[in-house]
């Protein structure tokens, strides 16, 4: 399997259009991990609230633990930090949610601002990259087997300054079932797909009026 053009012009643009690809996926990383960065800064309040919260859950349960040892009433003057030890335990606890739900926020901003415009530009590079390989191999088993599609094709989709350039009268000698006429006419196609087709048909007909069959 052929992945780049044997044709210098067209595989130039193949690599270009690789780089091309390459070049778009590491921005868009790079954009990524940016966002994913400044988004996670927003998460610094609830880290704020959660080390708020725990250090009063820790302070309220110490004094919690002394009120408890005062005789007889110990045990009601320390429910009043024992209440406020469990809500500093829910401040702490909203803080943590608060830096999970950034998290998850930076973290699917990152993936969609790759796989968007990564996915946009491969949606288009793909298609146009496979069908090429699919063309290159069907047109260089056609050189061999049938080169009269590959001429056929060429009269029909090959540029008018491209066809004018051949020797006069080969689309005639061509339905004359010349070879030569032929062989001219696919190499125009295989040269479209960047194949040279010299080593697959042979040598084009020479300059000036193609033959004709007597």
């Amino acid at each position: 399997m052929h992945l780049y053009a044997p044709s210098p012009a067209l595989r130039g643009r193949q690599l270009a259009a690789d780089v091309g690809l390459l070049a778009w996926l590491v921005l868009w990383v790079l954009v990524a991990r940016t966002v994913h960065g400044a988004v996670l800064a927003l998460a610094e309040p609830g880290r704020a609230v959660e080390d708020l919260g725990a250090s009063v859950a820790d302070s309220m349960s110490s004094a919690a633990q002394a009120a408890e040892d005062v005789p007889v009433v110990g045990d009601e003057l320390a429910a009043p930090f024992e209440a406020l030890g469990s809500a500093g335990g829910s401040v702490g606890g909203a803080g943590q949610a608060a830096q999970d739900a950034v998290g998850t926020l930076a973290t699917v901003l990152a993936v969609v601002l790759v796989v968007l415009p990564v996915g946009w530009l491969l949606l288009r590079w793909l298609p146009w990259r496979l069908a090429w390989v699919r063309d290159v191999g069907v047109a260089r088993k056609l050189a061999v087997a049938d080169p009269d599609v590959l001429a056929a094709r060429a009269l029909a989709t090959a540029p008018l300054t491209r066809l004018a350039a051949l020797p006069p009268g080969t689309a005639g000698a061509w339905r004359a079932g010349e070879p030569a006429a032929t062989r001219a006419l696919a190499a125009v196609e295989l040269e479209r797909l960047g194949v040279p087709g010299a080593g697959l048909l042979g040598p084009p007909p020479t300059r000036g009026r193609a033959p004709t069959s007597p």
